[in-house]
Order: structure tokens, then C-alpha cells, then sequence
């Protein structure tokens, strides 16, 4: 090895000497672990990161041994792989090339990630599934300020709802500081909350990451805070396929940031359309009724006679009755005087003075009789006519006009039916049940 400055390394023979070292040392070994970030780039090869809970080391497998692998290899597996210790000389990086790889069972945060879960879901901290105001009154949201979450979240908000009130606190969401900031956190909004009610639901959320990356949401004291919050809480955590403690613990999931803001407000463009739908149903419903009223009030108009073309008819009717009066009368006359001529006749050899004297009060009788029965015939006729004048009165517009309407015209003489056939200062005349007024339009209502 050099010991002289004039001598002095290139890191290229650095790297070249040390990655030689390694593999001439150390050979091929096993090693068990858990993992971590695992790559399928395009090339078929597959690099990965194998950890335990003090240290951790990069690794890769090539195509050509993947292939040979049956091992599904997931973020969190436990694994034990057969490979050679190097060196990847272009960065300097020390890595384990694989050979082999064989399952080893659950990876320890996995394994304890059920065991708490069990645990809570056994002493019922999962049993929160209170509704969410929709839409919240103030939103109150748990994230990192500069997180990929939080910008999600807003520009969906702000599409869907842009009257949103919201409140951002801005917390770590990952690493050990994270559960209790959001714990903290956490308990200020549920204290606040009784001074300032409005405060209504809570968003706890974060980016998708690997499982080490989201273990601060699976912390027991952050669910049973979550559990125990007088605020609803919606959790947000992840991509669709990540699942924490706080998830569960949580009064509703949402797979992800976006989905959690679509659920907590409505689609103002989906409401505005709706309305919309509403209001065009209401326009042809008004339309449509509008259009049967009109024709009815045609039908009743065309039906309603003028009081005079009435009158007319009914004197017509009691001129034609006087006339079958007079003429029934007339022959009524006639045939008592043919029959009284008959009788005198036939009598005329008989005792004249009794016969006479017997005719003529038969006669007085007859005339009585006749007078009576034309009196009873009046009396009819003339109570037939006053019923029908009070009939004709009662369906009469002066009659209407008389219980205090009134029928307004303008100068030509036509009848104003509606308010906008009006314009204020124009001059009316107002027809009452006795006499006329002169009006000026001051205003017009609807």
C-alpha cells in the first residue's frame, strides 16, 4: 500500500482495491433479514434493502438469477439470501450481490403490526364509525406542510368545494417525533373544539411510502388518541394498498389524500349541473300548467253568454209562452160559446126561462172557472220568469261587480286581465257595481 502522498490513490483504485478485498475476504455468505424498498426497473433485475433493527445493506439480483427465485419478495418479508459481498466501484457503494433467496416468514415489523392490531382490536379501539358532517365546517387537517399530501388535498378542495374553511397543523408524519406531534396535536384541536364548535372533522394524512416510512401511524398511543377524540376523525395514509393502526382506528379510511377530499365535500360542478336540472324540470312544469289553465279559462269563456243575449232568450221564451196563453184562451172562448150556442139551440123548445136561467149560472161558473184558471196560469208563468231572473242574476258580471269586484279598462276599452299589461302612470277605468273611477297605475306586483 502507498504511505506517501507522491504515491496517492485514485478513487477509481480505491474503490477497485476494496471491492476485491471484500470479495476475496468475506466469499459468499447468508445472511437473514427484512425487505425494505424493493426495485423491478424494466431490466429485470431486482434491488432491494436488507435490514434487521440495527443496521441495514443494499442489495442486488440479477435477471439472471431472479428468475430461479420463487419467493414473492415484498416490502417486509423475512428473507434469508445466499450472495457475495462487493462493491459497485462507479459510487463506491457497498452492496450484497445475490445468489439466492429464501422466505424466513413475517418481517418483525409486520409481525408486530398484527400483534398491536389484535391487541386494540380486541379492547375495541377500532370501533369508531361516526357520520361525517358533509360538508365539514371547518376541516382540520394533520399533515406535513410540505408533504405531497397536503398540495393533493388542497387542489382537489379547491376544485370540488373552494368555500372550504380549512385549517392546516402542520406536524412531522414521519419518524419518532411524529406520533407524538400528532398526539399533541391531536389533543389541542379536541380541547379548542369547545370553545369554537364549528370545528367539526378532522383529516389525518400523509404521502404513500415504504412500511418503515408509515410506522409512525401505527403507533398505539396515536390510534387510542384517535379512538378517544370528541372530533371525528378520517385517516388518509398512504396509497390504497397501505393500511395503519390509524386507519382502523379511525371513524372513516380513505385509500388516499385525494379520495379523503372527495369524500369530505360535495362536487360543487355535480350540484351546480343538478340545480340546473332542477330548475329547467320546474320552468316546463310551470309551462305546462300555465298551458292547461289557458285553455280551461278558454273553455270557460267560450261556454259564459253576455247577461243581454240571456235576457233576450228568456224574453223570446215568455213572449212564445203568452202567445200559447193567449191563443189557448182564445179557444177556450170559442168553444164555450160554440157549446153554450149548441145548448141554446137544444133548448130552445124547452122551458127558456129555467133552462136560461140554468145556462146562465152554469156560464157564471165556466167564466169563474176560466178567470181562475187564467190567474193560477199567470201566477205560474210570472214566478217561472222571476227564478229565471234570479238565476240569470246570479251568473251575471254585474252581479260579481256588485259584491265589490270591480273591471278595469284602458282608454280603447279593452278589459286588463294582468298586471303586466299595465305600465305605471297609464290611466284606467275601473268599473264597479254602480258607477265608474278614473286610476292611475302607480306600481305593478306579480
Amino acid at each position: 500500500m502507498p504511505s506517501l502522498a507522491s504515491n496517492a490513490l485514485s478513487v477509481s483504485e480505491l474503490n477497485k482495491r476494496s471491492r476485491q478485498a471484500l470479495e476475496r475476504d468475506l466469499g459468499e455468505v447468508w445472511v437473514e433479514g427484512e425487505l425494505s424498498n424493493v426495485s423491478r426497473p424494466a431490466s429485470g433485475h431486482i434491488y432491494f434493502t436488507l435490514k434487521d433493527d440495527r443496521a441495514q445493506v443494499r442489495c442486488a439480483l440479477f435477471r439472471q438469477r431472479a428468475r430461479f427465485v420463487s419467493a414473492p419478495m415484498r416490502d417486509g418479508d423475512q428473507v434469508k439470501l445466499r450472495g457475495k459481498v462487493s462493491l459497485f466501484e462507479p459510487r463506491g457503494d457497498y452492496q450484497l450481490i445475490a445468489e439466492a433467496v429464501q422466505a424466513a416468514g413475517l418481517g418483525e415489523l409486520l409481525a408486530a403490526f398484527e400483534r398491536l392490531k389484535a391487541q386494540l382490536d380486541e379492547e375495541g379501539v377500532f370501533a369508531n364509525a361516526r357520520p361525517l358532517p358533509f360538508p365539514p365546517r371547518k376541516l382540520l387537517i394533520l399533515s406535513s406542510a410540505s408533504g405531497a399530501a397536503i398540495r393533493d388535498v388542497l387542489a382537489v378542495l379547491a376544485a370540488r368545494w373552494p368555500m372550504a374553511d380549512v385549517t392546516l397543523i402542520p406536524v412531522p408524519v414521519q419518524g419518532s417525533e411524529a406520533a407524538p406531534a400528532m398526539i399533541s396535536a391531536l389533543g389541542l384541536l379536541n380541547r379548542q373544539s369547545r370553545l369554537d364548535p364549528e370545528r367539526d372533522v378532522v383529516l389525518i394524512t400523509r404521502g404513500g411510502g415504504s412500511l418503515e416510512d408509515l410506522w409512525a401511524f401505527n403507533n398505539e398511543h396515536l390510534a387510542r388518541a384517535i379512538f378517544h377524540s370528541r372530533l371525528p376523525v378520517m385517516s388518509a395514509v398512504g396509497h390504497e394498498v397501505d393500511v395503519t393502526l390509524a386507519d382502523f382506528a379511525a371513524d372513516v379510511r380513505a385509500p388516499t389524500p385525494s379520495a379523503a377530499a372527495e369524500r369530505l365535500v360535495p362536487d360543487r360542478r355535480s350540484l351546480l349541473r343538478e340545480l340546473q336540472e332542477h330548475d329547467a324540470r320546474l320552468r316546463r312544469a310551470l309551462q305546462a300548467r300555465l298551458q292547461r289553465d289557458s285553455q280551461r279559462l278558454d273553455h270557460l269563456r267560450a261556454r259564459l253568454r253576455h247577461p243581454g243575449e240571456q235576457l233576450a232568450r228568456q224574453r223570446l221564451h215568455l213572449d212564445s209562452l203568452a202567445k200559447r196563453l193567449e191563443r189557448a184562451m182564445h179557444q177556450t172562448l170559442t168553444h164555450s160559446r160554440a157549446q153554450a150556442t149548441q145548448l141554446t139551440r137544444r133548448l130552445a123548445g124547452q122551458d127558456m126561462a129555467r133552462l136560461h136561467q140554468a145556462e146562465k149560472t152554469r156560464t157564471a161558473q165556466l167564466e169563474r172557472r176560466l178567470t181562475s184558471a187564467m190567474h193560477h196560469t199567470l201566477e205560474r208563468q210570472r214566478t217561472r220568469l222571476s227564478a229565471a231572473a234570479r238565476e240569470l242574476n246570479a251568473i251575471s258580471p254585474l252581479a260579481v261587480l256588485g259584491r265589490g269586484y270591480a273591471i278595469a279598462q284602458d282608454d280603447k276599452g279593452q278589459v286588463i286581465r294582468r298586471a303586466d299589461e299595465t305600465t305605471p302612470g297609464q290611466k284606467l277605468s275601473l268599473r264597479l257595481g254602480e258607477g265608474r273611477l278614473s286610476v292611475e297605475v302607480k306600481r305593478r306586483f306579480r
